[in-house]
Formats: structure tokens, sequence, C-alpha cells
């Protein structure tokens, strides 16, 4: 869901953005994320695990108590749990309405505030005792982390460029 929203982000920047240098660095955005859900749901297949989270309207009650609601839309057709780093649906809507330079400055700290949920996905799994056990994931996510943190400091020089 949080790489699939990114991915979503870019098609409107393709649409909606002015910025030729903001466009190039989107496109690098959007083929790193699109190979990383391939390798995610490579990994859990592999795993024997499911690669989408049911919606709350397929889970059972049962199911249901156990969870952890927070961040979830129970009313809408999707309930999605809010990632860290996600874009609110509100946001969402915003970026799909601006257009040029306008649209371009929330992409900007959208995916900032994106890439930084990231980050935070990645400590937390690191944090999890045994979680980075796995050689190959450990790299994965390593390269995860890397990579974000290259590109948000690219997205904060773009943005320090838009106040000069």
């Amino acid at each position: 869901m949080h790489h699939s929203q990114a991915v979503e982000m870019v098609a409107l920047l393709r649409k909606r953005g002015k910025s030729p240098d903001l466009k190039a660095l989107g496109e690098r955005i959007t083929i790193s994320q699109s190979d990383e859900i391939k390798y995610m749901k490579k990994w859990l297949t592999d795993r024997g695990k499911p690669t989408s989270m049911p919606m709350a309207h397929d889970m059972s009650h049962m199911e249901m108590k156990g969870m952890d609601m927070k961040g979830m839309d129970m009313k809408g057709m999707g309930a999605m749990p809010m990632m860290p780093g996600m874009l609110t649906p509100q946001q969402m809507d915003a970026l799909a309405k601006a257009s040029g330079p306008a649209f371009d400055h929330l992409f900007l700290t959208g995916m900032i505030q994106h890439h930084t949920g990231a980050l935070t996905m990645v400590q937390d799994l690191f944090d999890t005792p045994g979680a980075g056990q796995d050689a190959v994931l450990f790299d994965f996510a390593t390269d995860i982390d890397n990579t974000q943190r290259a590109e948000i400091k690219i997205m904060q020089g773009m943005l320090l460029k838009e106040k000069q």
C-alpha cells in the first residue's frame, strides 16, 4: 500500500507537474518503488504469506477483534491502514487538484513525508528482535533506507530552490 501510493503520486506528477527535473526524479522514484513492490510480493509468496492485506469488510468479527484498528476507515469500501508517512485522502485530493508550481510544491512536501514514513518503518523493522536476522531482508531494508534518504535530500534541495 505504501509503495503503491508513491507510484500513484508520480502518475499525478506526469500529468500535473511543471518541473522537468522533478518529473525526472519522479520517474526514478516510480521505477524503484515498482521494483520494490515486486520484490516484497515475491518475498511474501516464497514464504507462503498473503501479498495483500484483507479489507475490513472481508474479515470476520473475530479476526478484527484482535487487530489494532487505529487509522482504519471503517466506513469506506477500502478500509486502508494508514502506514507511517502515507498521505491522507485529503492530501491526495489536494495533490490531484493542483497543477504547475503548486503541484510541484505539494508533491515535494508529500513525497518527503512519504519517504520519511518509509524510514520509520525500516527503523521499526530493525528495532524488532529477530526481524533483521534474514540477510536478504536486511539488505533490502538497508537499500530502501539509503535510497529514501538520498531522495529526501534531493527533494529538500528542490524545495530550497523554490524559495529563491
